[in-house]
Formats: structure tokens, C-alpha cells, sequence
């Protein structure tokens, strides 16, 4: 449950701003932004999404910041009403369209801050997601650094070591044996180093960026999307209840609940949206499930940001001397 994941952390003053005030688009309003968006996704070259814990809630896993948020309600001592178990939450209409996006094309990858597994569980593949913030279901190693999808969400949180050995297999036969962890962050961890490569690499190299359910007030995750700013008519849309720090910058900003907004956006882009099958989630197999990013993928990312990095405008001579003139009368 998110309850027992914010008590498993250490304590933190500065946990962002909370409880501000939603705000709710008409519903012609939100029809009229998603078809924008539809429009923009279908002309732009690399669309990555950011996700953030908004687009779980329809789910029974309540947000952090939210006016009925963990955090929120924990600052006048008291607990969400809404706390389904991570092991009974299912994958929302949100989740599994973005993974229909992914299939078909639309989304080239998703960068997302949530621990609850639901991307893992809905079939998006590892190859399309970085996990910035880690993941209920996943364990690591110590040693080795692999990662294998648990049956069951961990009930340790802060990267602390579980009491088992690893059983990836070498190429020699034998097993590693290194002890395994949780992955899921703690406030003043690093950032997992591949995840963060992907999440910038793809950051950079999108001409769309496109946020759901997220204030934006963690960074370096909440400053990612702004990379696609700095591409030449590169564009940000940002949709979540409440305003962000970052919403001037945005091209759209659509107040309104992330299902609703993305079954419009599957209408208009025609894709038909899938319900969750258990028999897809890997969390479900009985066989041991890789979830370690590898090596290839982060150096193919690289090599596509260097082939495709924004265009830094250069500044005119004019530009240059006036500047210089501004800072002689300063």
C-alpha cells in the first residue's frame, strides 16, 4: 500500500508543496485538448510520456500531494480512506492504453516516478520504460546488478537487503549467489544510473513530451520534460488536477482525469483500447522474468540522442552586442 511505502521511508521535512487546490476542465474542454494532442502525437517524431501517481488512483492507490494525497493527509495526522494493496491493484485504463500507444508506435518511450509496478503489470516491456524511482515488484542484485520481477511487492523499501542470494546463472554455469535488494528509493538516493540514462537520453531527443498525473516537483524527473523545449517547435503538455510549477512553459495544459483524457486521445488516434489480462503480467509467470536494462539499449539511446540532439539556436550578432551593452550600463 502507499501508506506502508511512505512509512518505510526515513523522515523528510521537505516533501514538496501539498494539498493545492484541483482544477477540472469542462468536458468539451478536455475533448477539444486531447484532439490537439492527437494531432501533435501523429506529426511529431519522438513523443515520450512521464508518468507520475495520478494515473493510479482510478486504481485504489492514492497520490502523494493530492488533496487526499499520503502526504497531504500525514501533515494533519491523518490516513488515506483509499489504500488498496499493491498485490490487488490492477493496471488502469490509463496504463494499458499508453502500452497500445507504445505497441502501435505513438509513444516511443515512458519515464515514470511511481513504485507501484502497474506499467511492469500491464505488458509494457522494459525495452519503452524507465523506472526513476524503482519498483515494488522488482529485486536487485548487489552484485551482479540484475533485476527479476517478484510474484509479490516487496515489503521492504529503501533499498535494504532482503535475506536471499541472487540464482542469475553465468555463462560458466554457476550461479551468482550476491545478495539481493528492493529497488525502491529512499529520499536521498541516487537516481538508478541506467534508468536515468534512458529517461535523459530519450528526454532529450523528444520533440513532444507529455506528462500525466504528476505536480512535477521532484527533479531531476520533474525537469525532464522540459527538454523537448529545445528543439525547434518541440512542444510539452502537461495533464494533472493541479497546477505545476512548470505549466507556463507548456503548450497544453489539460486539467482533467488522465483516463478520461486518454480514452479520448485512443478515439482520435483510433486505437482500441485493451483490458488488463493477467496472463500478460509478469508478475503472474512462474518462471523467473529479467527486468535488468542492458547494456545495448543504453548505448543505442546514446547513439540516437547523438544523432538527433536539439538544435541549440545560436545568438545573431546583434543579439551578442546588445547583451554586451546591457551588462557595460549594469
Amino acid at each position: 500500500m502507499s501508506c506502508s511505502y511512505a512509512d518505510g521511508l526515513s523522515p523528510y521535512d521537505d516533501k514538496g508543496v501539498l494539498g493545492i487546490d484541483e482544477v477540472f476542465d469542462s468536458a468539451e474542454k478536455i475533448k477539444e485538448k486531447a484532439h490537439k494532442l492527437a494531432e501533435w502525437i501523429k506529426a511529431a517524431k519522438h513523443v515520450v510520456f512521464h508518468t507520475g501517481a495520478g494515473i493510479s488512483t482510478s486504481a485504489g492507490i492514492p497520490d502523494f500531494r493530492g488533496p487526499n494525497g499520503v502526504w497531504t493527509l500525514e501533515e494533519k495526522g491523518e490516513k488515506p480512506t483509499l489504500n488498496v494493496s499493491f498485490n490487488e491493484a490492477i493496471p488502469t485504463p490509463t496504463h494499458m492504453g499508453i502500452v497500445e500507444l507504445v505497441r502501435l508506435g505513438f509513444v516511443h518511450y515512458v519515464i515514470s516516478q511511481n513504485i507501484d509496478g502497474l506499467h511492469l503489470r500491464s505488458g509494457l516491456k522494459r525495452t519503452h520504460l524507465a523506472e526513476l524511482h524503482g519498483n515494488m515488484f522488482i529485486e536487485q542484485c548487489f552484485t551482479c546488478k540484475r533485476q527479476f520481477v517478484l510474484k509479490n511487492a516487496t515489503t521492504s523499501v529503501g533499498q535494504k537487503f532482503l535475506g536471499r542470494t541472487c540464482s542469475y546463472v553465468k555463462h560458466n554455469t554457476q550461479r551468482c549467489r550476491g545478495k539481493m535488494k528492493d529497488t525502491i528509493l529512499d529520499w536521498e538516493h541516487d537516481l538508478p544510473e541506467k534508468d536515468l540514462l534512458m529517461a535523459e537520453y530519450h528526454s532529450s531527443v523528444a520533440d513532444l513530451s507529455v506528462t500525466l498525473g504528476t505536480t512535477l516537483q521532484i527533479v531531476p524527473s520533474g525537469n525532464l520534460p522540459l527538454l523537448s523545449k529545445k528543439h525547434e517547435n518541440g512542444k510539452l503538455v502537461i495533464c494533472n488536477l493541479q497546477p505545476t510549477k512548470h505549466n507556463k512553459k507548456a503548450d497544453i495544459v489539460i486539467h482533467g482525469y488522465v483516463d478520461e483524457v486518454i480514452r479520448h486521445l485512443l478515439e482520435y488516434l483510433e486505437v482500441k483500447p485493451t483490458a488488463y489480462e493477467p496472463e500478460q503480467d509478469p508478475t503472474r509467470n512462474s518462471d523467473l522474468v529479467d527486468w535488468t536494462i542492458p547494456d545495448s539499449l543504453v548505448n543505442d539511446a546514446k547513439e540516437l540522442y547523438k544523432a538527433k540532439r536539439p538544435i541549440v539556436k545560436r545568438k545573431t550578432k546583434k543579439e551578442r552586442e546588445s547583451e554586451t551593452k546591457i551588462i557595460k550600463r549594469e
